[in-house]
């Protein structure tokens, strides 16, 4: 039934592309209703998605997979001619008396009378294009005659305004001639006033020019005084800079000359009391008792604030400290550079607070770019490659003068120890952090 159904659709030249879309909408409305149930063998795999659909969005979804199966698989035509014919039997009844249903049932049933059908609907549908076509096109006559009309008007109304702009402009242009001849009159008397006046100011600025030319003379002469005297300063201001700075080297000469021989003398006064035992460095009466004995060692270590407050309260004390020892105590969980930063500011308040030297070294490894200074009042170094910071704070120490103070704040024991031994007064970092805590 499938094969002559097919047959008889080609036989009379059906062109399903063709079709009236009103005619493709009902034949897509009839295959979405019958796949929903039909066999899963007798549906093609291009339907078979549209089939899941719900019942309402398959025709209006799958409009497409449907008209192409009806198209293409006779077997398909004849399953979904036979539902019909089971479930929907009007669905095939040719002699409906809607042109689009009858249409549908003789395509789906071979019908010869089905091109007629589809003739009358696809002559049905262009007959109400063209009456659309022909009502719309009847709109925008009557809007444009409803324009035309409006425009007429607008030009009349335009045309009597223009006509009273002309007359005005005539009224106004024979009382812009009158003016015109009154302003003439008064210009030949403005013209004549005008040379009087100009010859007033040629003899006017004949004497300016002359007065001009002796004030510019006078001012020369003003100005050559004034470059004299300029550059009779200006050797003066560079002999009396020479002479300050002439005075300012022979002081400072004086000044290190002086710090030299205080330092010599100082040298010498320390040798000679430790060659002769004098100033303090022999037995006292107390060293002599019997039944004690002194306690061995040099410098203790600091264990509170206050002790180290006694420390930088010394005459030129000098304040050495393990950077990264105290940093990492105080705060680890910065990174280096900030722990840098953060105890290099802390050390400068504590530097202008107390007045003491304070010296600042960290391990130099690691550190891709060196500060080219750090704060004020505090010396920043970093130790070179291959260098450990411990070894330039040992370094430091022994450079000192025996007899100045000297404290280095580090938790290392074995830099306390060296240093202790060198007569540097050892802290720990704990007791810096507690003091910073107070600046």
């Amino acid at each position: 039934m499938g094969e002559t159904a097919e047959g008889q659709a080609e036989g009379h030249g059906l062109d399903w592309a063709a079709l009236p879309e009103q005619v493709r909408a009902r034949l897509a409305e009839i295959a979405a209703a019958a796949v929903g149930g039909m066999a899963r063998a007798d549906v093609p795999a291009s339907v078979r998605p549209v089939a899941r659909f719900a019942p309402a969005k398959r025709a209006r979804l799958g409009a497409g997979p449907l008209l192409n199966a009806l198209r293409e698989s006779s077997a398909f035509r004849v399953a979904v001619t036979e539902w019909a014919r089971e479930h929907r039997p009007e669905a095939l009844d040719a002699a409906a008396p809607d042109p689009v249903a009858a249409a549908a049932a003789g395509v789906l049933s071979g019908d010869r009378a089905a091109l007629n059908h589809v003739e009358v609907v696809a002559r049905r549908a262009e007959d109400a294009q063209l009456r659309a076509e022909r009502d719309s096109a009847v709109a925008r006559a009557d809007k444009l005659a409803a324009e035309v009309d409006r425009l007429r008007a607008e030009l009349a109304e335009a045309r009597g305004a223009a006509e009273r702009v002309r007359a005005e402009g005539e009224t106004e242009l024979e009382r812009l001639r009158r003016r015109l001849r009154e302003q003439g009159v008064r210009l030949r008397q403005a013209r004549d006033d005008a040379e009087a006046a100009r010859a007033e100011l040629d003899r006017a600025q004949a004497a300016a020019a002359a007065t001009e030319r002796a004030l510019a003379a006078e001012r020369d002469r003003e100005r050559e005084r004034a470059e004299v005297e300029r550059a009779r300063a200006a050797r003066a201001e560079v002999d009396a800079e020479v002479a300050r700075q002439s005075a300012r080297e022979a002081r400072q000469a004086d000044e290190v000359r002086l710090a030299l021989l205080v330092d010599t003398l100082a040298g010498a006064v320390t040798g000679l009391r430790r060659e002769l035992a004098l100033g303090g460095s022999g037995p006292r009466p107390a060293d002599l008792v019997r039944g004690a004995t002194a306690a061995q060692g040099t410098v203790g270590r600091v264990e509170d604030p206050a002790a180290l407050d006694r420390l930088l309260a010394l005459p030129s004390v000098h304040v050495v400290v393990d950077g990264y020892n105290v940093t990492k105590t105080g705060y680890p969980e910065l990174t280096l550079a900030d722990q840098r930063e953060r105890l290099a500011n802390q050390l400068a308040a504590l530097a202008a607070r107390t007045g003491a030297e304070v010296t600042v070294v960290f391990d130099g490894a690691g550190v891709v770019a060196v500060p080219a200074a750090g704060p004020r009042g505090v010396r920043v170094l970093f130790s070179d490659p291959g260098v450990l910071a411990d070894d330039v704070i040992r370094a430091l120490v022994t450079a000192e003068p025996e007899g100045r103070p000297v404290v280095v704040v580090t938790s290392d024991r074995a830099v306390a120890d060296s240093v202790r031994r060198r007569g540097a007064h050892p802290v720990p970092s704990s007791v810096l952090l507690a003091r910073l805590g107070r600046v």
